[in-house]
């Protein structure tokens, strides 16, 4: 039975094994901006990141304690903005489900993970960034009822 649980410091090869593969999907989707590969965070980042309370990370993980999945989050607050309303926000700034075990449902538990998370601590939304390149990813979250809040749109030059 998989457990979804905060990440600790033993989760972390598991998770830049993750990030690895996240950077790979998004290098061949656009490798004139993602150099791949690489990660998008280090192990000394990762323990700092693991260890706040305002970049809450969590994990999938199996049986034997390995990580199947990780979900990154970031606490975000607008206050006293001159056109937005305060509102708190937790961002996803990454979910990932090992090659392996993707299609097992892990994604979605995660995401519910996430969401009940946010739902306890008073957030007023979800946010995300999905990268067009990846369409799976874009159907998972629109699966999980996500909406498209802004688009960020580009002109190669």
């Amino acid at each position: 039975m998989n457990q979804i649980r905060r990440a600790t410091k033993q989760d972390i090869s598991g998770i830049l094994n993750l990030l690895l593969q996240v950077d790979l999907v998004h290098h061949k989707g656009r490798p004139d901006l993602f150099m791949g590969p690489a990660t998008k965070y280090g192990e000394e980042e990762l323990l700092e990141i693991i260890s706040q309370e305002e970049t809450p990370v969590f994990v999938c993980v199996d049986e034997q304690d390995r990580v199947l999945g990780h979900a990154f989050c970031i606490r975000k607050q607008i206050q006293n903005d001159r056109v937005l309303t305060d509102v708190r926000t937790l961002y996803i700034d990454d979910i990932c489900v090992d090659e392996k075990a993707r299609n097992a449902g892990i994604g979605a538990q995660l995401y519910a993970a996430v969401h009940a998370y946010a739902k306890e601590k008073g957030f007023y939304n979800l946010t995300l960034n999905v990268w067009c390149c990846n369409p799976g990813a874009m159907q998972f979250y629109e699966k999980m009822g996500l909406l498209p809040q802004k688009v960020t749109m580009e002109c190669l030059l």
